[in-house]
């Protein structure tokens, strides 16, 4: 009987102890959840010597820039409205960061290796309107610095669009027919095509996020919850690299995806950092600088999604500065344009006027800096750069990205204009007629250009 009653017990403190460990596994998996929302602890987040978190997000307005305990904390809802990364397997193949490769990327970027993304970077993916419309060649974009970057890869879809697959009918039209399927071919090609340049046309290395950690905080490096889960992939043939970004693309535009920040990583590590080094001057000495409460990519940025060399600078070739140091300009045509223009810009600062390397891309689209703010012309005829009679009446078609903007604007361009009728159109013009910024900035190109706009209200 004590036997019986014994065993009784026993049993009943087995299934006591199976209980509990299951309800602990059970909390472990919610504590998992929570941690990455920002809910619970999670003590794989930096911590300062008081034990206070600090993320990307809990800095003084979003700028990435960790702060004391208690300040700068933006509000909950925000930083609960990125959703969890697309992760995929640790057992995938790649090769893991380590804290050497994580902290020289962060030097990189930001000059040093305690800043992190700002929350504008951190929700940026590259997202197309809807198939079949208006915009569906068009990515949607955000607000901050990562909308230079969507702006320039933008400029490759286009060229994918109109000018490479294989199709017949490259018209405008054809644009706004593409379906979802052909919106993420074109986006795979782009992106690959981008990582394959910078590569030199030698190899291209793609960053994913897994499941695993391989990065722990220490006191010079403030984790940040995904840069310490990259694996790295490298392939040595442009059509691997293209298979596997079409087959991954959910982690590049996929909603909290951090699908602009793996981008970016992936041009870095595409680049090299040894070729990086030799690529900027003294002038650029990381890729990203502070603003308003976020981070901007410098010229050399632009310049590497556009000719895969990252170049400080946009003039052609190399110029000396004021101290006879050597600057560094782009070298060679790229595919994809770059024009800008701004309020402040001086016409006689040579260093700062766009060279013809630039100005005069192999296909007839641009990334147009304006004021500051990024936008796409293009034009569907493919010899308007290679015969100069196609320069007399020609369109182009500007995208801004605005929230706003539900149609490319189409836009009429004469380059011969009598010169009767220009002086009666100086006239009025002094009469108190504004040229728009996006005049200016064609006209950068083509300056005796008059612009039609085709009935839509200028843009300032």
């Amino acid at each position: 009987m004590d036997t019986e009653v014994s065993g009784q017990e026993q049993s009943s403190q087995e299934l006591d102890l199976e209980e509990i460990t299951r309800k602990i596994s059970f909390l472990d998996k919610w504590r998992e959840i929570f941690s990455y929302h920002r809910l619970g602890t999670n003590n794989t987040n930096p911590q300062n010597r008081e034990g206070s978190r600090i993320s990307a997000d809990e800095t003084e307005a979003g700028t990435g820039i960790p702060q004391p305990k208690g300040q700068g904390h933006l509000p909950s809802s925000s930083l609960c409205s990125i959703p969890k990364p697309s992760i995929i397997s640790s057992k995938l193949g790649g090769s893991p960061i380590s804290l050497a490769m994580a902290a020289k990327l962060r030097q990189v970027l930001f000059g040093n290796t305690v800043y992190v993304f700002s929350y504008n970077w951190k929700k940026a993916n590259f997202r197309f309107h809807d198939p079949s419309s208006d915009l569906a060649f068009a990515l949607e974009v955000g607000k901050g610095g990562a909308r230079s970057i969507q702006m320039a890869v933008q400029g490759s879809i286009i060229k994918y669009l109109l000018f490479t697959r294989k199709v017949k009918d490259c018209t405008f039209r054809s644009l706004c027919e593409i379906s979802k399927q052909e919106q993420e071919r074109a986006l795979a090609t782009a992106l690959a095509g981008i990582l394959w340049a910078a590569g030199a046309a030698q190899k291209a290395t793609i960053c994913l996020v897994t499941e695993d950690t391989y990065v722990a905080s220490t006191p010079g490096y403030p984790m940040d919850d995904f840069t310490e889960r990259l694996q790295l992939f490298e392939f040595l043939e442009k059509e691997a690299t293209e298979k596997f970004i079409y087959d991954h693309l959910q982690c590049f535009k996929g909603e909290g995806s951090h699908g602009v920040i793996l981008f970016l990583y992936s041009l870095i590590f595409s680049r090299t950092f040894e070729r990086l080094q030799k690529d900027l001057d003294v002038t650029t000495t990381h890729l990203l600088q502070p603003n308003a409460g976020g981070f901007l990519c410098r010229q050399a940025v632009l310049n590497m999604i556009l000719t895969g060399r990252a170049s400080p600078h946009v003039f052609n070739g190399c110029e000396k500065g004021k101290s006879q140091e050597t600057l560094h300009g782009v070298l060679t045509r790229s595919d994809v344009g770059y024009l800008q223009w701004g309020k402040d810009t001086s016409e006689d600062d040579r260093l700062s006027q766009v060279g013809s390397m630039l100005k005069t891309p192999k296909l007839p689209i641009w990334l147009c800096n304006i004021n500051g703010n990024y936008s796409i012309l293009f034009c569907t005829n493919r010899q308007l750069l290679s015969d100069w009679k196609m320069e007399r009446l020609f369109d182009l078609y500007l995208y801004s990205g605005q929230p706003s903007q539900r149609k490319p604007v189409h836009l009429a361009i004469d380059t011969h204009a009598h010169h009767w009728e220009r002086g009666q159109q100086e006239d009025k013009h002094r009469a108190g007629r504004r040229f728009s910024p996006v005049e200016m900035v064609i006209r950068t190109k083509w300056r005796e250009a008059t612009i039609n706009w085709n009935g839509t209200a200028p843009f300032f």
